[in-house]
């Protein structure tokens, strides 16, 4: 498994470090106390502090536990450390990141923001980087973990907090760059070499991702992650039955890591075993913990119903995880589960009621009491969606005009996955206009992880007469076997048959 992560509309950079100061001395690292303005550590480490030496160890054992993605066990240990140091910044930031709903992620996050000011730089740096990353605003994010990087550039955490940036702007050079760095300067620095061996796998690089895993798998053997990532490649790959061996292997070792239930699933799914992939999601939900666990079942299915050809029960399994977050007045959930409402909907010809769907998330998100750049995001999203709705209505004069209001907002941004977007949006007017060279050049400049995009790109090739580069990619859009997406199940049985 890449990562934990609940549904939400806009997702954090995910960040794991540090502990914040008070306005007294701290314990650091179990050395003596220091007073905050002399704790900068520049070219070192970035010191994890905290008020309560009991805390500091509560809050290690729950970094432990976050960086071998054992998330859902992590947070009685991050709560225990904030209720011995309630001024616990990092300890806040980090609970944020194992939060099982958008709305617990966002009130640890705010608190984390609160007693920044009380924290060292580079705790600070992680705290607000993060915020950025929540926010959507990649370039203050990508300045503050350049500071960061600057002051700590022996620190692993920051570089592989740095790699994640990059590996969310989808530069995957830079950021095997950076996790490799973090990797010498911690040689058992385990979380590293797992997201190393993804960075690897996202470059078309499955040799080196296949190290990669093993050497996770060598450095921590008795833990139930290393094999889920080592089968996650093989699903990647196509090697569906050896994938599910080592999504076993994890299962064997802990029953509850339930990730691997939903990789086994989407192993049977891709092998034509749809009923059976529902089975073992079953799994999931009887064992689930969390609300997130409950709603990783649910979206999960949600991907069988569609790749099925079921659209009408994956409405309905997006109408469970909407009362699920209703129940917990989980903004960022509920507003995440219309957007996929939206998007069903869309697929089924229904654009009219897309866009209904597409207009209670953004008044939801605008009533809120999220923060104004999620806001604006949201507003600046809705130019997005509204696109795609009038290109599905074949009004193409509206969709120039959404289209080029999503583009100026992506400008003023400078946020590189937008601008894919905004590519995207591009060279899906010009395929409804059957100008296929423009269609080409710009979806060549989209998001090439979204299976969608590739299937487009297939089509222009398939308008302009190339048979055989509509064959490349449409088989590129067919067998990219990732885990549950939405995306993929829309267009994988059209893409597979063109």
């Amino acid at each position: 498994m890449h990562r934990n992560k609940f549904l939400v509309v806009f997702l954090a950079l995910l960040i794991a470090s540090v502990v914040a100061l008070s306005g007294c001395a701290k314990v650091e690292d179990g050395t003596t106390p220091a007073a905050p303005e002399k704790v900068s550590n520049t070219g070192g480490k970035i010191a994890v502090t905290t008020s309560s030496e009991e805390a500091r160890k509560e809050f290690l054992l729950g970094r432990d536990l976050q960086e071998k993605l054992q998330v859902q066990d992590s947070i009685q240990h991050y709560d225990k450390a904030i209720s011995l140091d309630p001024n616990f910044a990092l300890a806040e930031l980090n609970r944020a990141q194992v939060s099982p709903t958008g709305k617990e992620f966002f009130d640890h996050l705010k608190k984390a923001v609160a007693l920044a000011d009380k924290a060292s730089n580079g705790e600070k740096l992680l705290i607000l980087g993060n915020e950025a990353g929540a926010n959507g605003n990649a370039a203050k994010q990508k300045e503050l973990l350049d500071q960061l990087m600057a002051a700590f550039p022996n620190d692993e955490r920051a570089h592989f907090n740095v790699g994640g940036y990059y590996f969310g702007q989808q530069d995957f050079p830079k950021a095997i760059e950076h996790y490799k760095k973090a990797t010498e300067i911690a040689p058992t620095y385990s979380t590293a070499f797992n997201i190393l061996g993804y960075a690897y796998r996202q470059n078309d690089d499955n040799a080196n991702a296949e190290q990669a895993f093993k050497k996770y798998i060598e450095l921590i053997p008795n833990d139930p992650n290393p094999y889920d990532s080592l089968a996650e490649l093989y699903l990647k790959m196509g090697r569906f039955d050896d994938s599910i061996v080592q999504y076993r292997k994890a299962l064997a070792i802990d029953p509850n890591f339930i990730n691997s239930h939903q990789g086994i699933a989407s192993a049977l799914m891709y092998q034509g075993k749809p009923d059976e992939a529902s089975a073992e999601l079953q799994k999931i939900t009887d064992k689930a913990r969390s609300d997130a666990e409950r709603r990783t079942a649910m979206f999960a299915q949600t991907v069988v119903d569609v790749d099925s050809g079921k659209l009408d029960a994956a409405l309905a399994e997006v109408d469970k995880q909407y009362t699920l977050g209703e129940k917990t007045n989980d903004v960022a959930g509920m507003t995440g589960d219309l957007q996929l409402k939206g998007n069903i909907l869309l697929e089924m010809g229904k654009a009219d009621e897309a866009k209904a769907a597409y207009e209670r998330l953004l008044k939801m998100t605008s009533d809120s009491s999220l923060s104004q750049e999620i806001k604006d995001n949201a507003t600046l999203f809705h130019h997005y969606n509204l696109t795609r709705v009038a290109i599905a209505k074949k009004d193409l004069a509206t969709a120039k005009t959404e289209a080029e209001a999503f583009r100026k907002g992506t400008e003023s941004a400078k946020n590189p996955f937008q601008t894919k977007q905004a590519h995207e949006l591009s060279g899906m007017i010009a395929l409804e206009a059957k100008d296929f060279d423009a269609a080409l050049a710009e979806l060549q400049q989209s998001n090439l992880q979204n299976p969608y995009d590739l299937f487009r790109i297939c089509q222009a090739y398939q308008g302009k007469g190339d048979a055989g580069k509509a064959k490349e990619f449409c088989n590129k859009a067919a067998t990219f076997n990732s885990l549950p997406l939405l995306n993929l199940a829309f267009i994988r049985t059209r893409a597979a048959k063109a």
